[in-house]
């Protein structure tokens, strides 16, 4: 039987395309919601599940760090995938008659140059390949969708315009998640992810991240949100680059927990190679 890997959006989504480029083996399957993606992992009818947590051009995800915590899952493998938008229009329409362009609002932050020269109106949606099916079903030659090649081919879609992405570094990260977690050997090049919440004491969190500086650990990401409905609680979501098992990393852990009420590992895993060449 064909394992299952879940995405949140509809098929033509670019967690799809992530899904289909770099787990060819495995059946992707289309979630409403990030918290209905995590669940088909959690009661086995998932084998893992395809999430975006950054872009280099629109930042962060923000749902994906509430979730992780709570979510029962654990970060498996990290996948960088470059991203190219497309205008996509109704068979038969040209770009000059565009007024309107459909998509989620990651996908027009992205795009605001291109829009802005072509004087076409954003309309934000839910998803990418969302838009791209409604712009179908409406039939209007003057709205078109941003979305991916994958959209254009699930939805019988003209490409109007192609490779519209305002910065060509334009790259989406995303995590794979499981119901496991699946350490590599020590010796791979590995990062490992932390949510904690420090101590409510004078510089907590300047003395809680000096062990990673004086282990020489690389801290790659380090997210602050808020928690627990109040502005003076705040949680952070961390990337350390290092595996959980080495010294120096379990050093690091020993200072960060001496200043923090609470420390989740979210997991441990490869470097994607994108990581890899640029170090």
């Amino acid at each position: 039987m064909t394992q299952k890997i879940v995405y949140q959006g509809e098929p033509g989504a670019y967690s799809h395309l992530a899904c289909s480029k770099y787990f060819p083996d495995h059946e992707p399957v289309a979630c409403s919601s990030f918290a209905k993606a995590f669940a088909q992992v959690r009661s086995g009818d998932a084998a893992c599940a395809m999430i975006p947590v950054e872009n280099t051009v629109a930042g962060r995800v923000s749902d994906i760090y509430h979730l992780l915590p709570e979510g029962g899952l654990h970060i498996i493998g990290e996948r960088y995938l470059p991203i190219h938008h497309q205008l996509l229009g109704v068979p038969g329409s040209e770009l000059s008659e565009i007024k309107t362009a459909r998509s989620h609002h990651m996908a027009l932050g992205q795009v605001r140059k291109f829009l802005s020269q072509h004087d076409i109106d954003a309309v934000a949606d839910v998803d990418t390949a969302g838009a791209a099916r409604k712009v179908v079903a409406g039939g209007d030659k003057t709205i078109a969708a941003v979305a991916s090649k994958l959209a254009s081919k699930t939805y019988g879609l003209d490409i109007l315009a192609k490779d519209i992405e305002d910065a060509a570094h334009n790259t989406t990260r995303f995590i794979v998640l499981a119901d496991r977690p699946n350490l590599p050997k020590p010796d791979v090049p590995s990062v490992s992810s932390f949510v904690f919440k420090v101590r409510s004491v004078p510089s907590a969190l300047y003395k809680a991240l000096g062990g990673f500086a004086s282990n020489g650990l690389n801290l790659t990401k380090l997210e602050s949100y808020m928690v627990g409905g109040s502005f003076t609680a705040a949680q952070f979501y961390a990337d350390v680059e290092g595996h959980i098992e080495s010294a120096a990393m379990k050093n690091a852990l020993d200072e960060l927990s001496f200043f923090s009420e609470n420390i989740t590992h979210l997991g441990t895993y490869p470097m994607d190679d994108s990581r890899l060449s640029q170090l």
